[in-house]
C-alpha cells in the first residue's frame, strides 16, 4: 500500500502546520522552500530550496508528487497553467487561484455572481482615482491588486488632495479603488471544497485586526444574526463552487448592519488562513487536515466546534527574545491554553505564533479570551498581565 505525496509551494507557517495532520494520516509532505531557514523546513523532512517564480524549479519540484498545493498565492498563474497542461495535479487550479491573486479579478467575479461588493473601479491614473472618489465619496481605499497582505499594499485616502500623494503607486498597471465601507466588525467565512464538489463550511467567525494584521479570532462570531451567518456561508460556498476552488478558502467580510445583505465581501484567500487557526484545537477537523483531504479528493471531515466558543490569539515578536524560556510560566498560568509556535526568530511585530483557548460548557467569552490573551502576553513580553493588575 502506498500513501500520497503532497507538494507544498512555500515554506511559511501554513505549510509547517500541514505537517502534523499529514503525519497522522500517513501522507508524505514535501515543501518548496524559499530558503533553508523558513518556518516549514524544520517540520517537514523533505524540503527543497527553490524559487517559486522559476518554472524550472516548480517543474522539478512537481516531479514525483501526487498533488501540488500552496502555502501562499504568489506563484505566477502562467507557470501553474503550464504545469497543468503538462499533467501536474495543481490544487487549487490556476483559474481559481487567479481570483485570490488579483483583487480586480476577484471583484469582477463577485459582481458577476451578484454577491455584496463595495463600489469599486480600476484606476490607471491619479485623475481616474479622483474621479472615482468624487463619484463614490471620500475617503477611498486604494489597493495594489497583487501581492498585498496583512495591510500591505493598502492606502486610505481621505480626499482628492491626498490622491496626489499616491501618484507614485501608479507604475503603468491598473490599481483597485474601493469605497471605504462603514462596518461594525470584520468577519470570515471559511470553507473547503474537493475536486469532486463536496464542500464543508465552518461557523462564521469574528476577526479582529490590529494595524492590518489579524490579532484575534472569536468562533463563532457572537450575536451575529442567524440569517446573516447563513447568507455569508452560502456566499462562500457559491464562490467556491462557481470558481472551481479546491482546498480551503477564506472569504473575508465586513459586517454592515442596515445594508440589504448585512455584509460585504472584502477579500478571498485560497489556502488555510489565519482566521481558521482556531480550528486546530476547536473544531472536529482542522483547516489543515481538511485542506489535505480536499486537495487529495478525499471525503471531508466534520467542522463542528469542540466547545461553546473558541478564541485564537496571535502573538507577535515583542520584548521577549527567549520564546521557549517563557513556556513554563505560560503553561503554568493557563494549562488549558494551546500554544502554537512557527519556528521563527523573534522580531518586533513579526507573527511568530498563536494561542488557542477552547471554552468549556458554560464558560463565558470573557473568560476564554482572558486565557488566550494572558498566555500570548506571557509569550510575547514575558509578563503576566494578571500580576500587573493585582
Amino acid at each position: 500500500m502506498t500513501f500520497p505525496v503532497i507538494g507544498v509551494v512555500g515554506g511559511g507557517q501554513l505549510a509547517r502546520m500541514m505537517a502534523a495532520p499529514a503525519v497522522e494520516l500517513g501522507f508524505e509532505l514535501r515543501v518548496l522552500a524559499e530558503s533553508p531557514d523558513v518556518s516549514a523546513v524544520a517540520a517537514i523532512a523533505h524540503s527543497t530550496v527553490g524559487d517559486y517564480t522559476s518554472i524550472e524549479d516548480l517543474r522539478a519540484f512537481a516531479r514525483g508528487v501526487d498533488v501540488l498545493t500552496f502555502d501562499h498565492e504568489h506563484v505566477p498563474g502562467s507557470h501553474l497553467s503550464l504545469l497543468e497542461s503538462e499533467g501536474v495535479n495543481v490544487q487549487p487550479g490556476a483559474a481559481a487561484l487567479a481570483h485570490a491573486q488579483d483583487k480586480i479579478v476577484m471583484r469582477r467575479a463577485v459582481d458577476r455572481l451578484g454577491l455584496p461588493n463595495p463600489v469599486w473601479a480600476e484606476v490607471e491614473s491619479v485623475q481616474a482615482l479622483k474621479e472615482f472618489g468624487d463619484r463614490s465619496g471620500w475617503p477611498v481605499v486604494l489597493k495594489t491588486p497583487r501581492g498585498g497582505y496583512d495591510g500591505k499594499g493598502v492606502r486610505i485616502l481621505a480626499s482628492a488632495a491626498e490622491a496626489d500623494d499616491a501618484a507614485g503607486w501608479f507604475t503603468g498597471s491598473a490599481l483597485l479603488a474601493e469605497e471605504k465601507v462603514e462596518f461594525s466588525r470584520e468577519l470570515s467565512a471559511l470553507v473547503a471544497r474537493s475536486p469532486r464538489g463536496e464542500a464543508r463550511v465552518w461557523p462564521v467567525v469574528h476577526s479582529i485586526q490590529v494595524k492590518g494584521v489579524c490579532d484575534e479570532v472569536i468562533a463563532p462570531a457572537q450575536d451575529l444574526p442567524a440569517d446573516i451567518a447563513e447568507a455569508a456561508q452560502k456566499a462562500a460556498l457559491r464562490i467556491a463552487e462557481d470558481l472551481g476552488v479546491t482546498g480551503v478558502m477564506a472569504m473575508e467580510l465586513f459586517e454592515t448592519p442596515g445594508s440589504d445583505a448585512g455584509f460585504m465581501i472584502n477579500e478571498l484567500a485560497m489556502r488555510p488562513h489565519n482566521s481558521g487557526h482556531w480550528t486546530m484545537d476547536g473544531s472536529v477537523t482542522s483547516q489543515f487536515e481538511q485542506h489535505l483531504r480536499a486537495v487529495l479528493d478525499l471525503p471531508l471531515g466534520e467542522t463542528g466546534l469542540l466547545g461553546g466558543v473558541v478564541v485564537m490569539k496571535n502573538y507577535l515578536g515583542g520584548a521577549n527574545q527567549n520564546l521557549f524560556g517563557a513556556y513554563s510560566n505560560a503553561m503554568a498560568a493557563e494549562p488549558a491554553a494551546k500554544i502554537h509556535a512557527y519556528g521563527k526568530s523573534v522580531r518586533p511585530g513579526r507573527k511568530i505564533g498563536h494561542v488557542n483557548a477552547v471554552g468549556s460548557n458554560g464558560e463565558t467569552l470573557a473568560s476564554v479570551r482572558s486565557r488566550a490573551e494572558r498566555t500570548a502576553a506571557i509569550l510575547k513580553d514575558a509578563r503576566d498581565p494578571r500580576e500587573e493588575t493585582s
